[in-house]
């Protein structure tokens, strides 16, 4: 399968934002991709940086305004395409959310961000209600996806049950990047973590990942870009710039999945009557 991701660097103009992610997408589209996976929250500036109540005024329904153009694009282009939005779920309830669009514009499914940080500089919860979808893959023309996003990338529990539920490959649309005041090897060590441990879950469910993350800097924040597409043993097929926007199409090969697993047939040997322990918070 043809895969486009687009990383981009994002502006305090919304039209202009959009508009440049839908030529992205044509783009893409011409040059035979199948499906098309945009960064986290990728309309606007990333707002979490501060507790505003005004910027709650970004939000929108779901379906609304933006899924009707994304939808209508991806009727246009003849992909599936996974973009990320702020849903304004009702009066005080909001949720930072995945959408998936069929190749035909309707919504094959749609997922909530079930991990939800709050650090200096990413002040999600003030923002996000914790999604309440669960962990459940989104069946499409082009495969079984199990979208996740950002955050839930620390967590191989989130990765584990898409892939017990048969997803074809992992994508996580993303916004991380550098904390100033970090030393530059401090920073580097993270940008680097933040890759492996998604090579991590590659490895781990003998699935493909695609991970989608805006660059350039953006307040206080340098968001690192990286963006990558590994394969199943976790070898990299791509990795974008850590600097610089860049769209690019890249050949995965989701038939590679079932060899993998039959060398290394790691859900065969998972101890399932030993794993209770799992839901507690810790094990004192």
């Amino acid at each position: 399968m043809n895969i486009g991701i687009i990383q981009q660097h994002n502006t305090a103009d919304v039209a202009l934002n959009k508009d440049r992610l839908c030529t992205g997408v044509r783009q893409l589209a011409a040059r035979g991709a199948e499906l098309v996976v945009l960064q986290e929250l990728h309309n606007t500036l990333y707002f979490c940086q501060t507790e505003d109540v005004d910027k709650f005024d970004l939000a929108e329904p779901i379906p609304g305004p933006s899924t009707e153009v994304y939808g209508q694009l991806a009727r246009e282009c003849g992909v599936v395409l996974v973009v990320s939005l702020f849903e304004r779920r009702a009066p005080g309830l909001y949720h930072n959310t995945a959408v998936v669009f069929e190749k035909d514009g309707t919504m094959a499914g749609r997922y909530r961000k079930m991990h939800i940080p709050d650090d200096p500089g990413y002040y999600e919860k003030f923002y996000f209600t914790p999604g309440d979808l669960g962990f459940r893959p989104i069946k499409t023309s082009v495969g079984c996806l199990g979208v996740l996003v950002c955050w839930d990338q620390w967590y191989p529990e989130a990765a584990r049950l898409m892939a017990l539920q048969g997803a074809d490959l992992l994508i996580y649309p993303t916004a991380i990047g550098f904390d100033p005041n970090d030393t530059p090897d401090e920073q580097q060590r993270q940008r680097q973590a933040w890759q492996l441990v998604m090579r991590g879950h590659a490895v781990a469910s003998g699935l493909p990942v695609v991970a989608v993350n805006r660059v350039g800097e953006e307040g206080s924040q340098v968001f690192w870009g990286t963006s990558f597409v590994c394969g199943p043993q976790g070898e990299l097929l791509f990795e974008a710039s850590a600097t610089g926007e860049q769209t690019e199409m890249v050949a995965v090969d989701l038939g590679r999945s079932e060899q993998v697993r039959r060398w290394w047939p790691f859900l065969r040997d998972r101890r399932i009557d030993s794993y209770q322990d799992i839901t507690k918070r810790f094990i004192d």
